[in-house]
């Protein structure tokens, strides 16, 4: 049997129930400040339902999902999918430099 379906569609972190139900992220090792995008929630709601609490989520470009950013020369970690030698593709973490360097 369906239930009531009330929803709200989100079109950014900026919205009214955009972090309805998402926690904040740990902090985790030395990134130094909370994401000023989705801050420090690391994703938002796309769609949300007021009655049975379901969401559809977006994954914050900023900071990659993580909810804190790199300020300093630390190097942040990047996810990226590259060819194997025997030509699969395979998950790998690329290191780049921060572009929030204050």
């Amino acid at each position: 049997m369906s239930h009531e379906k009330r929803i709200v569609t989100c079109t950014g972190p900026h919205d009214p129930h955009a972090f309805d139900g998402i926690p904040l992220r740990h902090r985790s090792g030395d990134l130094d400040r909370r994401c000023p995008l989705c801050a420090g929630h690391g994703q938002w709601n796309r769609e949300f339902d007021l009655v049975s609490q379901r969401s559809k989520r977006c994954i914050c470009d900023k900071c990659d999902g993580r909810g804190w950013i790199e300020t300093g020369d630390d190097p942040v970690p990047v996810p990226d999918i590259e060819r194997s030698e025997h030509g699969a593709p395979r998950w790998v973490t690329r290191f780049e430099p921060s572009d929030d360097r204050e």
